[in-house]
């Protein structure tokens, strides 16, 4: 079994008196790809607050690599993009490299010089999700999906051991998606990182999650990709307030 990565027990979260979470339990193991899902208001984005210590839980206990979220200092190890960092200016004149390089920050302090490993590392982050000919281009003209992996390429350049997406294909057009989710699976195969993608595309993830967690304030479901094709309609219905069917794509990989 490989090391927790992560670990809630228990977690209750309120929000003005209003439960939000209620006694969440996860687990997630190194190298893992877990796909978070659940409706609009169940809870999923004060989860990663919680996860991210933004948020404190008031009951309920979150460690991180082993150590509880108090002790932790090492958060240039986690990596997050938000929902099509939908703040950023296009119109800012950053070239991919200059956006890409800033994730470098909280390493290198502000104002200290990027030196030939540090450029290195940020070509190699470029050419992980696939924008090594837009390297020198303004980011304001770039595609929206184009943008979003910037982003990521932006949140792995530290060499984060895990990468927290919310909800990063907002936006991004259908033939993009597939794409950009074969570029995830790459990052979790290839270069290690253990993932956690908050998405309401249930069917498209099932066959590039490793395994899913159906959050609605409580954890309704949390196990492997194999386990959730498995459940019933109805039980997915019950769970989401309305009818709903799971698709599962193809599972050539």
């Amino acid at each position: 079994m490989n090391q927790p990565i992560v670990e809630m027990k228990n977690v209750n979260f309120t929000y003005e008196r209003q439960r939000v979470l209620e006694d969440i339990n996860i687990t997630i193991e190194q190298g893992s790809f877990l796909g978070l899902v659940g409706p609009n208001g169940s809870g999923k984005t004060t989860l990663l607050k919680c996860l991210l210590g933004l948020l404190k839980p008031q009951q309920g206990e979150i460690k991180l690599f082993g150590l509880p979220i108090q002790k932790f200092k090492n958060w240039h190890e986690i990596g997050f993009v938000s929902q099509k960092a939908n703040s950023f200016n296009t119109g800012f004149p950053a070239s991919v490299f200059e956006v890409v390089s800033s994730g470098l920050t909280s390493r290198l302090g502000l104002f200290k010089f990027m030196n030939h490993k540090d450029r290195k590392r940020v070509y190699e982050a470029i050419e992980a999700v696939g924008l090594g000919e837009f390297t020198r281009r303004n980011i304001g003209e770039l595609s929206g999906g184009q943008q979003q992996r910037t982003f990521i390429a932006r949140a792995i350049v530290s060499n984060p051991k895990l990468l927290i997406l919310d909800e990063p294909t907002v936006g991004v057009d259908a033939k993009t998606v597939q794409s950009f989710y074969d570029m995830l699976l790459t990052l979790n195969k290839d270069l290690g990182i253990t993932l956690i993608l908050v998405t309401h595309d249930i069917g498209t993830i099932t066959d590039k999650v490793s395994h899913v967690a159906c959050i609605n304030k409580h954890l309704h479901f949390h196990g492997n990709s194999m386990e959730f094709e498995s459940l019933k309609d109805d039980e997915m219905s019950d769970f989401y307030g309305h009818s709903l069917h799971v698709l599962s794509h193809d599972h050539s990989h």
